[in-house]
C-alpha cells in the first residue's frame, strides 16, 4: 500500500511568488492524488534481501562534486536526463511487448546464471540492484551493462516501510544506493528507481526523477519471492502477463533456484506467444 508524503518547497518573496507557490501547491496536490494507487500490483511484503550486506560501507561521495580535469580545469558533472516523476508500469513501446525486471541482486550465484540464460535467449532485462550488493559485486554490475541490460536503483536497505519514513531518510536510501551503483558500473546510466515493495511517495518519485531515474512499478508479480515452487511461478506469470506488462521476478535476496527454473520455461513460452522483450518507459 502506497502512502503519499508531501514535500516542502522553498519560499519566495513577494506577492507574485506567493501566487506561484499556491499554483505549484495545487498542481502538486493534483499530481499526488492522481498518482495515488497507481503502481505495482503489490504484494504485502517482499523477502528480505541478503542480510549479510546490511551495514555495507557507502561509496564515497561524488555525485554533485565537480571533477578536475588533467588540464587543471574544473568540469561540472553532466546534468541528469530529463525524466518524468510519474510512476511507470508499462513497456516503452506498444505492441505485444514485455519488460522483464529482476530485483534484489546482484547475487554471486544466481545473477550469472540469469545473465547466461538471457544471453542465450537474446533477451534484454532491467536489473533492480540493492546498493550494497552492487558495491560488493561490481564485476557483475559491469557485466549487466556490457551485455545490454539496464540498471535500476532498488535502495540501500530494501526497507518496505520507506513510505512511512522522513524525506531525508528516503533521499539517503535512494541516492546512496545510486552512488554505489554508479561506482560499481563505472558510471553507466541508472534508468529507473524501484521502491522496495512498491513503497513510493511523491517525494521519493521527485528525488529519483531529479537524478534521471524514472520511478518503476510492475503489473505482473508471480510471487517468486514466496518460494511457491517453479510450476506455480510459471502458471501465475502466464496468467498475469499481457501486452505492455512489466514482469517482476528476482535474481537476488536468497535462493533463486525456483525463479531461475521458471525463467527457463517462461522465456520460450512468451516467445511462442509472440511476445518481444524490451524495456519499461524511461
Amino acid at each position: 500500500m502506497q502512502s503519499k508524503w508531501w514535500g516542502r518547497r522553498p519560499g519566495r518573496q513577494g506577492s507574485v511568488a506567493v501566487a506561484a507557490a499556491a499554483g505549484t501547491f495545487v498542481l502538486g496536490l493534483l499530481t499526488a492524488l492522481i498518482g495515488h494507487g497507481t503502481g505495482a500490483v503489490a504484494s504485502t511484503a517482499h523477502p528480505g534481501w541478503e542480510q549479510s550486506v546490511r551495514g555495507g560501507a557507502h561509496a564515497e561521495k561524488r555525485g554533485g562534486e565537480e571533477r578536475r580535469t588533467t588540464a587543471g580545469h574544473r568540469e561540472k558533472p553532466a546534468k541528469p536526463p530529463v525524466t518524468s516523476r510519474a510512476l511507470t508500469h508499462r513497456t516503452a513501446h506498444g505492441g505485444k511487448a514485455l519488460a522483464l525486471t529482476l530485483d534484489d541482486g546482484p547475487h554471486p550465484e544466481w545473477t550469472p546464471k540469469v545473465l547466461d540464460l538471457l544471453k542465450s535467449e537474446h533477451v534484454k532485462a532491467t536489473f533492480c540492484l540493492i546498493g550494497p550488493n552492487a558495491e560488493r559485486y561490481p564485476d557483475l554490475v559491469k557485466r549487466i551493462v556490457a551485455e545490454g541490460h539496464r540498471l535500476c536503483d532498488h535502495s540501500v536497505s530494501h526497507d518496505t516501510a520507506m513510505d512511512h519514513k522522513p524525506v531525508p531518510y528516503q533521499k539517503s536510501q535512494i541516492l546512496d544506493a545510486k552512488k554505489m551503483i554508479d561506482k560499481a558500473s563505472g558510471g553507466a546510466r541508472v534508468h529507473y528507481y524501484r521502491a522496495p515493495g512498491g513503497a513510493f511517495t511523491p517525494d521519493s518519485r521527485r528525488i529519483a526523477a531529479s537524478h534521471g531515474m524514472r520511478p518503476l512499478g510492475w503489473t505482473a508479480d508471480p510471487g517468486d519471492w514466496q518460494l511457491p515452487g517453479t510450476d506455480a511461478i510459471v502458471r501465475r506469470a502466464q496468467q498475469q502477463v499481457e501486452p505492455g506488462s512489466v514482469l517482476l521476478l528476482h535474481d537476488g535476496g536468497g535462493n533463486r533456484s525456483e525463479s531461475y527454473a521458471a525463467l527457463t520455461q517462461l522465456i520460450p513460452w512468451l516467445k511462442q506467444q509472440g511476445y518481444a522483450f524490451g524495456f519499461p518507459e524511461s
